[in-house]
């Protein structure tokens, strides 16, 4: 029998109720990333900009999350052309793109996502996982039925541009990253700058004009609840990484030493 894929991102957020939160998968592991999978959550971020993954591994973590009802998202290094191909392959349905700050680079996501004559993808279906090697009946016509696209503001530029980089064809939302739009900002590590603040809440306005889901990090629970609140439909709330650091401090602040109270930032 033809095989059904599961649910995008984009679906899921069509039916959703609430803001889906979600967690970024930095660790390169795929036990790490089944172990967030089976947490509860909703997304999970598995990361290959800014996490020691290629292809191979981000492969393994989509099977290790495929067991369990979160939907995964693959955030790729660049806009490239073919590691979005290659990724698309592997079985990602949803992936995000970084350092979108311009209606033509969207347009250019948009174009190697989807195959001729919307796009540019390369056609490679029937030996890849993608279509689980042809058994996803009609992949090739409907293939933009199995696959969405989400980019990912992070400059200034983007911020201000958000209304016009939503509504290009083909791009599914926007995630705004605020620790690289605070740096544009010339506010290096200040995510919660007011002005960031001012900027992040722009770039919701200019999605939610353009009909878009709008998403964003926040791993302060209070800023996550407000950037909820504010109109964010999906948001990243903590990194396995982060979360074996914190809580490994902990361990060590309770037996070993006391360190005063001070925690690092997680993101």
């Amino acid at each position: 029998m033809p095989l059904r894929l599961n649910p995008t991102l984009r679906d899921r957020l069509a039916a959703a109720e609430r803001p889906l939160f979600g967690g970024w998968v930095c660790s390169g592991s795929p036990v790490m990333a089944e172990i967030m999978a089976g947490s509860g959550l909703d997304w999970v971020l598995i990361d290959m900009e800014h996490a020691p993954n290629g292809l191979e591994s981000t492969l393994a973590q989509l099977y290790a999350v495929s067991a369990y009802p979160v939907t995964p998202v693959v955030r790729v290094p660049a806009a490239d052309p073919v590691t979005i191909k290659q990724v698309l392959d592997l079985g990602a349905q949803t992936i995000l793109v970084p350092m979108v700050s311009t209606t033509d680079e969207a347009r250019a996501v948009a174009e190697a996502a989807q195959y001729p004559p919307a796009g540019r993808r390369g056609v490679g279906s029937a030996l890849a996982r993608s279509a689980r090697w042809n058994r996803v009946d009609g992949y090739l016509r409907n293939a933009a039925d199995h696959v969405s696209v989400f980019v990912q503001i992070e400059t200034a530029e983007g911020a201000a541009g958000a209304e016009a980089i939503a509504a290009t064809p083909g791009i599914d939302g926007v995630f705004v990253g605020p620790s690289d739009l605070a740096a544009s900002m010339g506010v290096l590590g200040q995510q919660t700058h007011p002005d960031v603040i001012a900027a992040v809440h722009r770039a919701f306005d200019g999605v939610a004009a353009a009909g878009k889901p709008v998403g964003v990090n926040a791993f302060d629970p209070q800023v996550a609840r407000a950037y909820a609140d504010a109109g964010a439909r999906f948001v990243l709330v903590g990194a396995d990484v982060a979360l074996v650091a914190r809580a490994s401090e902990a361990l060590a602040t309770t037996f070993i030493h006391d360190t005063g109270g001070a925690t690092p930032a997680s993101y």
